[in-house]
Parts: C-alpha cells; structure tokens; sequence
C-alpha cells in the first residue's frame, strides 16, 4: 500500500487522450500529490515556465511534439526536473531512447494504478535525494564564501586565519553578532591538518553554569541527580580535532577557572571525577564582548584573557565592509532559491543600491534573513525593492537623506566616502589617501573641514 503524501508535490501528467490523463489525476490526487494536465507538448512547456514542478508523465507518442522532443526540449532549457515516460505498446525502444536521453525511468501502457503510484513515489525520493546533494554541495562547497570577499579587513582575517589554522595556538575571534564567527572557526578547523577529525561547537550562553560545566567537561556517573551514567563532554568528545567556544566572554567565574587550566595543561576532571582526562585539541574561543574592558571591571580573569589571546582576529561588520554585499547578497540568492526551488538569478539595480546604503546592524546573519524573506514572498526572477523589508527598502541609496539639499547630500556622501576608506585603511591616512586616489595633504584637508574625528 503507497502511504498518503503531504501536498507540496506538483506533478504535470502531458498525455492527448483525456481518459489518461483522467485516470493518472485522479490516482495521483488521491494519493496526496498536487497534480496538473497537459494535452500535448507545447501546453506542457508553458507549465514548466509557469509552475514550480517536482515531476512529470510524460507521453511518449503525441502528434505534433512528441514526448521524447519535449523531454529534449527540457533538457535544452536546463531543467533537471526528473521525467517519467508513458509508453504504448510497440514503443519500449523509443522508451530505452528517451532514458538516454535523460528520462528517469517508464511505464507502459496499459499501466495497474498501484505501478504507476510506486514508480511516482520512488521517482520523487530520487528528486528529494538528488536536491538534498545539491544542497550539501552548495553548504560545503560555497559556505567560505560568507567570509571571502574584496574587503582589506577581511582578506587580513583570512590571512592570519589560514596561518594560525597549521598551529596548536589558541584562536580568538572579535566581532558583532552576526559577522560569522563560527563559519570562521570552521574554516580554520578545515584550513589546518586536523580536518578529518571532529569540529566541536560549544554555546557558552544560556547554561547554568551546572549544565555549561557538564556540557564542557562531561560528569561522572551519580556526580549529581540524574546522572546515571559517566557523560562524555564536548571537549573530550573534540579529541583529536578542534573545539569551538562560542560567546566565550559569558561564562561564570568557576568556569573560567577550570577553562584555564585545561588551557594551560590541556586537561581536566569531569564534573563528580578525580581522575585526570588529557586531550589533544585545537581551542578556537569567539566572544561579541571586549574581553579587555570585561578584565577591567573584575568580570573576566586576565589570566584567562591572555591564554584565551594568543591570536586574535577582529571580524569587520557588515557595515565596514560594504562592498562585499554584492558577492553575500548572490550567494545568499543562490542558496535560498535552490532550498525553495524558485527561481531568481538578479538582484536589480535599485534593490542592491538600497542594501548597500543600509548600516545592517545585524551584519550577515541580517543580509541573510531579509534575502531570504525576498525569495521566499517575491515572484522571481529578480529581487527588487518592493521584495525587501520597510526598513531597508525606504533606506536612501548612496547615503541621500530625505529633507536634505543637493549640497548637503553631496558632502554627506564624501564624508562616509572618507570614513569608509580611513575604516579599511584602520585610521592609517597615508594608506586611505593612496585607496582614494588622493594626496595625503588633501585627504587631511578634507578630514578638518569635513569634521571627520
């Protein structure tokens, strides 16, 4: 018996006799799928532009556009829809043809309804397989794009990043929420020898300081109530690869303790224990908060600071390193149009001009929400204005401020033109004056009357 199927399955039955495309609806429907007809090829070829399909029965012999023509046609568009023909008898060799041709498999003529249900269901898995490799490629093999770009900053970040992956020193990554500090862990996990072994990832936030403890260090079994058995914790379980400390500032003065001096003898107790448990890791630590002023004020250990610094990389926002939004922005597009099988390939002049004069407060993790909510509720095939939030779609392109003059317009932009560049250049005048193209005693002139700290 084929089980009932949610309805988020379209499929597009293309057959000339009517009493086949009866039978087909009616079956296919009463198994749960979404279901469309065709009479010949060329209504079938207007579907495929208009509807988001997951398959389609195709009839093999049809007058005027034969179904193997059509499956061509298919495949010369770059549609990866999976088809499955309907053959009469007398037509299983053009069958074996259009699987050639790319057709995933075939019924014939005249077909039992649980067959064809079967073959549907099994055709359909492989779509879902097919589209969930898709996915994974895309997260692997384009995720690093989140912190690739043109940015000065962060192409410095990588640098370091790569250099400290070959090394056993301990990581710290600065920045905002949202500018991707754990796929920059990743990263480094994957740029060093220890990428066959386990990348471990620790929130550090939201615990009580019992449960962070165990979550860390594992417990011993009766070391508290419901510990019934020994628990391995994250950094044992991280042996031999790397383990990530997200949100490292937040943690509580007892664990700082024990945290320092795993870092110093790359081992601990757990929790209820008194036996010594030694591994070998890579500690990658990321914090949004500045540990340094957290020092100061008695709330994090200075000892624990300095193991925790051994090299430390500041991840730039999103606002300071806005001409990398262009290249997120696609990558986001791409990535969301393949997870909601729609179709969007631009993201027009005006909407991009809107992203690029909008301060994104919630750095990447911002750019990917509302590109995500433009794929999701806009038509396709390009991301524009009326597809993105209030905030940012009323946001004034190239830094214009409504009630404002030409003028002032004018030398608001030079100003974030200066600011951006003295940003990249890290206050450096010498280096943002040769990016800008200008004499360092101009840029300084421009900064005093521009009002620039």
């Amino acid at each position: 018996m084929i089980g009932m199927k949610s309805f988020n399955e379209n499929i597009l039955v293309v057959d000339d006799d009517p009493d086949i495309r009866e039978v087909l609806k009616d079956r296919l429907e009463s198994l749960g799928y979404q279901v469309l007809v065709a009479a010949n090829g060329k209504e079938g070829l207007e579907f495929l532009e208009k509807q988001n399909l997951q398959m389609i029965l195709l009839d093999i012999e049809m007058p005027a556009m034969s179904g193997l023509e059509v499956l061509k046609e298919i495949r010369k568009r770059g549609l990866e829809i999976t088809v499955v023909m309907i053959t009469a008898y007398g037509t299983i060799e053009r069958a074996v043809e259009a699987m050639k041709a790319g057709a995933y498999d075939f019924i014939p003529k005249p077909f039992e309804p649980d067959h064809v249900a079967l073959v549907v269901q099994k055709a359909l898995e492989r779509e879902k397989l097919k589209r969930g490799v898709e996915v994974l490629s895309v997260q692997v093999g384009e995720r690093y794009q989140l912190i690739a770009g043109k940015s000065a900053r962060m192409k410095e970040a990588i640098d370091v990043a790569k250099k400290a992956a070959s090394s056993r020193s301990t990581v710290l990554l600065l920045g905002e929420s949202g500018t991707g500090k754990e796929i920059f862990a990743h990263a480094i996990h994957n740029w060093s020898d220890r990428n066959g072994e386990p990348f471990i990832a620790i929130n550090c936030v939201g615990l009580s300081r019992e449960l962070l403890e165990s979550e860390l260090f594992g417990h011993e079994k009766g070391a508290f109530t419901g510990a019934h058995q020994v628990k391995r914790g994250k950094i044992e379980m991280a042996h031999g690869g790397t383990v990530f400390l997200d949100e490292v500032g937040d943690i509580s003065p007892e664990i700082q303790t024990k945290l320092l001096r795993f870092l110093q003898e790359r081992e601990f107790e757990r929790v209820g224990g008194i036996n010594s448990v030694r591994v070998d890791v890579k500690v990658i630590a990321a914090t949004n908060r500045d540990l340094q002023a957290s020092v100061n004020e008695g709330r994090f250990r200075a000892d624990l600071f300095y193991r925790l610094n051994v090299i430390p990389i500041s991840l730039p926002s999103l606002r300071d390193r806005k001409e990398d939004i262009f290249h997120l922005a696609s990558f986001f597009m791409k990535r969301f149009s393949l997870e909601t099988k729609k179709k969007f390939d631009e993201i027009n002049q005006d909407a991009l001009d809107r992203l690029f004069a909008y301060d994104w407060p919630g750095n990447v993790r911002e750019l990917a929400n509302v590109i995500e909510r433009a794929v999701v509720l806009g038509r396709g095939p390009k991301i524009t204005v009326e597809d993105l939030p209030v905030t940012i779609a009323s946001t004034h392109s190239l830094g214009q401020s409504a009630g404002l003059s030409y003028s002032q317009n004018i030398e608001a932009y030079r100003r974030q033109v200066i600011l951006n560049a003295l940003s990249e250049a890290q206050g450096n005048r010498a280096a943002a004056a040769k990016a800008l193209g200008l004499q360092r005693t101009y840029l300084s002139r421009l900064i005093k009357t521009l009002h620039i700290s």
